[in-house]
């Protein structure tokens, strides 16, 4: 089952919440998307229900960004409205879990370090923006370059434990 990109991003608004903090528009995008990444990597299915796009700024999630860019570099504060047609509930235990570590995993990084790995040589991200996302704001980063990407980084670290 995929998810709306604002149910993901409401899972992880709820996850600060109770942590007494907050997040930006950037950190809580790249979030996502880090998580659509993972989600492919290890269930080689989507987690989000939308295409992620080759923005300046890394990767995005369009309809995100358009929920949040009212708040600029602030805080977020308040919850995104989740289309009529989409669960608002993550039942999927895998993709809970998933999500969790995610949060346990990168919540602790600011927009500018989210946007900063997701922007390295040989990620989606490079390959889609250096190829063409420079003339084309809104190129789609294929999803078998996502979970490719991701898979790597699940060999990779294998190897090293």
């Amino acid at each position: 089952m995929t998810y709306s990109p604002a149910a993901i991003a409401n899972y992880f608004l709820s996850k600060a919440s109770q942590e007494g903090r907050t997040l930006t528009p950037m950190q809580l995008i790249k979030l996502v998307y880090i998580a659509h990444g993972w989600h492919l990597g290890y269930f080689d299915r989507p987690l989000i229900s939308e295409r992620v796009q080759a923005w300046k700024f890394g990767p995005v999630i369009d309809s995100l960004y358009h929920c949040l860019k009212q708040y600029g570099n602030g805080a977020i504060t308040s919850f995104i409205p989740i289309p009529l047609q989409s669960s608002t509930m993550i039942s999927d235990a895998n993709s809970i879990a998933l999500l969790d570590h995610v949060w346990r995993s990168y919540s602790s990084y600011n927009g500018m370090q989210l946007s900063t790995m997701t922007h390295q040589p040989n990620t989606p991200w490079s390959r889609v923006w250096e190829a063409s996302g420079r003339f084309n704001r809104s190129e789609e980063i294929p999803e078998e370059e996502i979970k490719a990407h991701y898979k790597q980084k699940i060999a990779d670290a294998a190897r090293v434990n």
